[in-house]
């Protein structure tokens, strides 16, 4: 079995020229992503097209890093603000209409703990998830292994290491569940301050017409 063969299994793999040659060729393609002027919308677009295949109707605002590129799943409606960092070794997965804040670094990589087999070179990868509908704060760093439910919010700042359930606010270092997010909060705009009338008309028309196109 190949180290790339290895690595996607979930095994531990060493990252020899094969590997670095499909590293290589995904950082070729983000250098020209990372070199296009920011209001240059549609050419970033065509693009990041090139680095996450598997991808629909995204914006990421540059400088943008990963691994492979081929490993990330977006789903419809992606945004991430400058500095977003995915290190896809193994898969990430994110559901559709998510948020990320600038500087959100998602690491599916990993290395044994004992130096000696740390030393050997070997290491691994482990899957994220992210649910639909999902807004993640800047700074925020996710590790492997973790799936965060639809409809959470997780604060600025916090480190994700253990799974987050749906319908959520989750923060901290190791992020926790603060609370539970209800309907009650639905016309809240920041804190106890309420939307508007007009933007609500409008969020309440464009609510309708989806369920409608359900």
């Amino acid at each position: 079995m190949t180290n790339s063969e290895r690595r996607d299994q979930g095994l531990a793999y060493i990252a020899d020229e094969t590997v670095l040659h499909e590293m290589t060729a995904c950082k070729k393609k983000l250098k020209r992503v990372n070199e296009l002027d920011r209001w240059e919308y549609e050419k970033i677009n065509r693009a990041l097209k090139e680095v996450i295949p598997h991808s629909e109707n995204l914006f990421i605002v540059p400088p943008f890093y990963c691994e492979y590129g081929t490993h990330i799943q977006l789903g419809k409606n992606f945004y991430a603000n400058y500095h977003c960092v995915m290190i896809d070794v193994a898969k990430i997965t994110v559901g559709d209409n998510c948020m990320l804040g600038p500087n959100v670094s998602i690491y599916t990589a990993g290395h044994p703990i004992h130096p000696v087999t740390r030393s050997s070179g070997y290491e691994y990868g482990k899957p994220v998830s992210i649910g639909n509908h999902c807004w993640i704060g800047g700074s925020v760093t996710i590790v492997g292994g973790v799936h965060i439910g639809n409809n959470v919010v997780i604060g600025a700042g916090s480190v994700v290491t253990k799974d987050i359930p749906d319908n959520v606010v989750a923060v901290g270092n190791p992020c926790r569940v603060l609370r539970e997010i209800t309907d009650a909060e639905m016309r809240l705009l920041y804190k106890n301050e309420t939307i508007d009338a007009e933007a609500w008309n409008i969020i309440s028309e464009n609510a309708a017409a989806a369920r409608l196109g359900e």
